[in-house]
């Protein structure tokens, strides 16, 4: 259960409603170590999560926000979403055409920004996902958080997801478009320079509860904390940042 306070009847029953459809709608779970997932859609039209394991922690463990993260609108937005994802994971790729239409919504009147973490799921990813993401960490050292943006949006454009993607083709055009220099990236790649960051958020991801992606935690203006587990519908998103709005 997310760690909320008990003010308000008026927000405790709606915000129980949607968390508990958003635990329920259908995680995909490992039968035993070594197993894959299937995914699938549940009965309610709910896309599930893929999931990790290590499904303990608390939302109030989510790492503070700060300039080091990928921000997407303002830094001094009252409500902050933060997301766990994967890049090559089908559910993110769904999640963040939502994340897209929330930012488009509530982004440009300063009123939530969001923040953008990596959880690279090795049990199901184990050929792409942390280089991608090490991708982008070096795009952004060279070319700043929009670039990071412009490419994290592309690659989830162009993603056929669950280790499919070509990597050899995908991301030398990526490369060509964000004009960013091939050589240099594919250094910074294979350095490692990026992987205890990488790990860093993965910990931070499992601390919070996360047990698969997407997994999001939304931060209101007072401190409170709502998780947010998988591609849920826009407009159970929306009703969670409104609620979030509130918790002064």
């Amino acid at each position: 259960m997310s760690d909320t306070k008990q003010g308000g009847n008026n927000y405790i029953i709606p915000l129980s409603i949607i968390i508990a459809g958003a635990l329920i709608a259908g995680a995909v779970f490992f039968s035993g170590e070594g197993s894959s997932s299937k995914n699938t859609v549940s009965n309610t039209g709910i896309r599930p999560t893929q999931v990790a394991p290590q499904p303990t922690g608390s939302t109030k463990s989510v790492a503070k926000v700060t300039s080091a993260d990928h921000i997407k609108g303002s830094p001094n937005a009252p409500v902050k979403i933060v997301e766990y994802s994967d890049y090559e994971c089908p559910f993110c790729k769904r999640f963040h055409s939502t994340m897209q239409q929330a930012i488009d919504e509530y982004g440009d009147s300063g009123q939530v920004a969001w923040v953008y973490r990596h959880f690279p799921l090795d049990s199901l990813h184990p050929k792409n996902a942390r280089i991608v993401a090490s991708a982008a960490e070096c795009i952004a050292e060279q070319k700043g958080n929009d670039a990071f943006w412009e490419f994290t949006d592309g690659f989830f454009a162009v993603t056929p997801s669950n280790d499919r993607t070509d990597l050899t083709i995908v991301l030398p055009q990526l490369y060509n478009t964000l004009g960013v220099n091939q050589a240099d990236i594919e250094a910074c790649i294979a350095s490692g320079k990026y992987a205890q960051h990488i790990q860093d958020n993965i910990d931070n991801a499992i601390a919070t509860g996360g047990r698969g992606t997407p997994w999001s935690v939304i931060i209101a203006p007072n401190g409170d904390t709502f998780p947010l587990s998988g591609a849920q519908p826009y407009q159970s998103v929306k009703q969670l940042i409104e609620i979030a709005l509130k918790a002064k």
